[in-house]
């Protein structure tokens, strides 16, 4: 089968764009990765949303940013999975390319959630819980991490204050990303001395939900322009996984499982091992969360993720870089569009052009995004070809 490759990508920063529509912030990211694609013209969008429909009273995105893109007479669609939206479109974009039902895909995310504020931007955020038996009761995705660190100090006892290591390491990160909404470091003494989030959560240990728009283009490498001025990154491999959504319901809260499963599906898609890659761009929404997910996909034992932070491994130069750009607690969380930010990042490592964020001989990359507490995961592998 022929090689599935990102030809181009754009990202806009991560914010509070209140100037700013749902459909320009689009247009601005895919604008840019046409432009760099070499002017290649999609056949295929896929638009990552999560919460339009609610916080910005609009659906039928697929023909609204297709219109407003002046891409009329294509296939058109959304795609959702709560935060894993972003992912789930790049694996829709993947398998239509790979399939041969489509040439060249397009894929967005795009998510303008100041357009609700206060209460009402939390109560749409709720709605990627049940509604019948969580939501109903007032658990917000923030209290259901809660509800998970708190077990996982019960069950293994670590220092309180190991969570700090993760925020810090992508506050250290986001520092050189022009895109990221916080770029200033994150001291020790801050972390511990930050107002609550809910216990056992503190503010630092949450990621703050904001608007933004990436865009992928996916294509065949046979169809790429014959000068594409940068190196190539494949898609080798692309799972989607789904769980339990309700806490209540699941065997082992601490089990990731859909994101367990899903690493383990996309890495034997690409014929390699976790511990082959280079960087993880893990899905970062509360401190529990990263430690969770470094479980899941096999990088720790369960009960030790919290060991990698304090060895200082998971830095830029550590054995397994992550949130390189910020990740979802520094760069921010764009709700529906992390997952495309995710690959627009880990392609600029693959192609050398991270700068101050690049990581050395970067080869190969491991993304994943997490709808809900993992009720939704899915995994891509990305490599650099030669």
């Amino acid at each position: 089968m022929s090689d599935v490759v990102i030809a181009g990508i754009g990202q806009m920063p991560v914010g509070e764009h209140y100037t700013s529509s749902l459909r320009g912030l689009a247009l601005d990211a895919i604008d840019m990765a046409l432009k760099d694609s070499g002017g290649l013209r999609p056949d295929t969008l896929y638009v990552a949303n999560m919460l339009a429909p609610v916080v910005s009273h609009q659906a039928h995105l697929g023909a609204l940013i297709s219109d407003y893109a002046g891409l009329t007479g294509i296939e058109a669609a959304v795609v959702e999975a709560g935060g894993a939206s972003g992912g789930a479109a790049l694996r829709m974009g993947y398998m239509a390319v790979a399939a041969g039902a489509a040439e060249v895909a397009l894929v967005v995310g795009v998510e303008k959630i100041t357009d609700k504020l206060g209460t009402g931007a939390e109560a749409a955020q709720m709605l990627n819980v049940d509604s019948d038996y969580e939501a109903v009761q007032g658990l917000t995705p923030n209290a259901q991490a809660a509800l998970l660190m708190a077990r996982y100090l019960h069950e293994y006892h670590p220092p309180r204050q190991a969570f700090g290591g993760f925020p810090r390491v992508a506050h250290a990160n986001a520092v050189s990303n022009p895109f990221a909404m916080f770029r200033s470091p994150l001291s020790a003494d801050a972390y511990e001395q930050a107002s609550q989030g809910g216990q056992p959560l503190n503010m630092f240990d949450i990621a703050p939900v904001a608007d933004g728009a990436a865009a992928l283009v996916i294509t065949r490498r046979e169809l790429l322009p014959a000068e594409t001025g940068h190196p190539l990154v494949r898609i080798s491999g692309s799972s989607h996984v789904t769980g339990r959504l309700a806490l209540h319901d699941r065997l082992d809260v601490l089990d990731l499982e859909p994101a367990r499963i899903s690493v383990e599906r996309a890495c034997r898609k690409a014929d390699i091992r976790p511990g082959d890659v280079d960087l993880f761009e893990l899905y970062d929404s509360s401190s529990i969360m990263a430690v969770l997910s470094l479980e899941a996909a096999g990088f720790a034992p369960r009960g030790q993720g919290w060991r990698l932070a304090q060895d200082e491994q998971l830095g830029l130069s550590g054995l397994l870089p992550i949130a390189t750009f910020g990740g979802l607690k520094a760069r921010g969380n764009p709700g529906g569009a992390t997952g495309v930010y995710q690959a627009v990042e880990a392609a600029l490592q693959l192609r050398g052009e991270a700068g101050a964020n690049q990581v050395l001989h970067a080869r190969r990359a491991l993304i994943q995004c997490l709808g809900g507490s993992a009720a939704n995961a899915v995994t891509h592998v990305l490599e650099r070809l030669a």
